[in-house]
């Protein structure tokens, strides 16, 4: 089970590293890893604690995506921390193909949340 795992590798397990766990559980690992814009083996490496690069990012897509987390966005307001991060990686390659992502490719580039590289 992911719960044992992840147990077993964290001391103290992080609340956001439990919930994780939990949705690998509830759904497969890819369904999750898909869920929250990371790959399967990063979500392995997770429960193991065995990922040695930023935790903040893969943290805030948890949080947005099962544990209500939100940031205000200065186009569409109140938006769970995974949108978030989602509009940021769409920003980093700009298509013109609606008003919307225009907006936000904009707002993206000035918003001190953006995470320049690797989010």
């Amino acid at each position: 089970m992911p719960i044992d795992i992840a147990r077993a590798s964290w001391s103290p397990m992080p609340d956001w590293i439990e919930v994780l766990a939990d949705k690998c559980a509830e759904m497969s690992q890819r369904q999750v890893a898909e869920r929250i814009g990371y790959s399967g083996g990063m979500v392995s490496q997770l429960l193991r604690n065995r990922y040695r690069g930023n935790l903040s990012a893969i943290e805030d897509a948890v949080r947005g995506a099962w544990m209500g987390a939100t940031v205000i966005c200065p186009v569409m307001g109140s938006i769970p921390t995974d949108t978030c991060q989602d509009w940021q990686r769409k920003s980093r390659d700009f298509v013109p193909s609606n008003r919307l992502r225009a907006r936000m490719q904009t707002a993206c580039s000035k918003c001190p949340r953006c995470r320049k590289e690797g989010a």
